[in-house]
């Protein structure tokens, strides 16, 4: 059976029982446990976390200042945040644009220094 899936969690007892990890296998996922530790095993993952929780819930989020003050679910909410984290977020890692304008001018340039290819 092909393992599509993975549940990624940390090394608690209530992850690592059988009956959890047979649970698993019968849905056809497979199991993932970080190491016990070991602060860099997810760290992008606990980075992205981090800013999820300081953002999303800090009074003064530009986050919380438009439409996403009037989430009605949970799940909507951390969608509108990825949203906003990609597209309106400026990250000071990117020179103070958002990943998308970064994406954007990344694939714009590599257009440019790739030579078109002539039909042979």
């Amino acid at each position: 059976m092909a393992m599509d899936l993975i549940h990624h969690s940390d090394a608690n007892s209530k992850y690592t029982s059988i009956a959890f990890t047979e649970t698993l296998a019968l849905e056809g996922t497979a199991a993932s446990i970080g190491n016990v530790g070991d602060a860099y095993d997810n760290a992008l993952a606990e980075s992205i976390i981090g800013l999820f929780k300081t953002e999303a819930v800090s009074k003064s989020s530009p986050f919380l200042q438009g439409r996403s003050r009037r989430s009605t679910t949970s799940n909507s909410w951390a969608m509108e945040w990825v949203d906003w984290f990609n597209t309106r977020r400026p990250h000071s890692t990117l020179d103070y644009v958002t990943p998308d304008e970064f994406e954007a001018v990344y694939y714009s340039q590599l257009s440019i220094l790739q030579p078109e290819m002539s039909p042979a």
